[in-house]
């Protein structure tokens, strides 16, 4: 009886072993296709966020340049500066002024928005080409957005030179404007927005996954353009060629995105534009 027992589990363990080797085989393939996956996906963002640092740099130092070659400013009844980039320089056309602030605008947006719209492109998951199609319609939304503020400000500015009483109230509208934004970090609308811009896909819902990155990147550059209008106005007001403005709003903007309670950081940031509104105010009453 023992001798036949033995026989059937040795006849058992003829059948088995070659399916447990076979089964462990297949584990042992499975996992390591899994590593050379999470491998292929460890190096997607590496080579993007290479990409990224290096348009990081070009940035800064393109806007330095910009900042040193058209920070020139002209002095305007009612105390304030003007800057010279509002307008053509001599023997320079209007088209090239415009094209000349749109490559500032651009390497300045870069410069500031790149370090917390970073983090927002990787956690996307896509491969590195896919991240640099989000990066481009983000930044094409930016770049969007400063022909709107190159056309505002040379109508101003324009206006401003025709008219010395609008000229003389500048300080004062400016103050108010400061105050106007700074307030905005305040509401409800401003929290909606952040939220938004805070997520994947620059919407509260996640879009779907197979949507088109450029397209992506569009969502995301309009939600941040509105979330931080107040904020992109306050650098506006305080002078857009500003260094020191430069790197506070981007500071600011970056707490914003991506500390865990935003909300602290934009009521932060709104009392200080309202200060500095106040300080202007003030300041422009007393010279009157």
């Amino acid at each position: 009886m023992n001798m036949i027992s033995h026989r059937r589990l040795t006849a058992v363990q003829v059948i088995v072993v070659p399916e447990q080797t076979n089964t462990i085989k297949m584990l042992m393939e499975h996992k390591l296709q899994h590593t050379n996956l999470d491998n292929e996906v460890a190096r997607q963002p590496a080579g993007f966020i290479m990409v990224c640092v290096v348009a990081f740099i070009a940035g800064v130092l393109a806007t330095v340049y910009f900042v040193r070659s058209m920070g020139y400013e002209m002095s305007m009844p009612g105390g304030w500066k003007m800057s010279m980039m509002w307008m053509p320089m001599p023997g320079q056309t209007w088209f090239l002024s415009a094209l000349s602030f749109l490559f500032m605008w651009l390497a300045m947006m870069v410069a500031m928005m790149m370090p917390s719209a970073l983090p927002m492109f990787i956690k996307t998951g896509r491969q590195w080409r896919s991240l640099c199609y989000m990066a481009l319609g983000y930044f094409i939304i930016w770049l969007t957005a400063g022909v709107a503020v190159y056309f505002l400000g040379t109508k101003f500015n324009d206006a401003a030179m025709r008219s010395e009483v609008l000229s003389r109230a500048v300080p004062l509208l400016s103050g108010a404007t400061l105050i106007v934004a700074g307030s905005v970090q305040f509401t409800k609308w401003k929290m909606k927005h952040l939220v938004r811009c805070r997520s994947l896909f620059g919407c509260a819902a996640s879009c779907p996954h197979d949507e088109i990155s450029f397209r992506l990147g569009c969502k995301q550059g309009v939600a941040c353009c509105t979330c931080c209008s107040a904020l992109m106005t306050t650098q506006l007001v305080l002078g857009i060629m500003n260094p020191v403005a430069m790197i506070v709003i981007a500071i600011l903007i970056a707490a914003e995105k991506l500390l865990p309670r935003p909300a602290v950081t934009a009521r932060f940031s709104g009392i200080i534009a309202i200060a500095t509104g106040i300080q202007i105010i003030i300041q422009w009453a007393t010279v009157q």
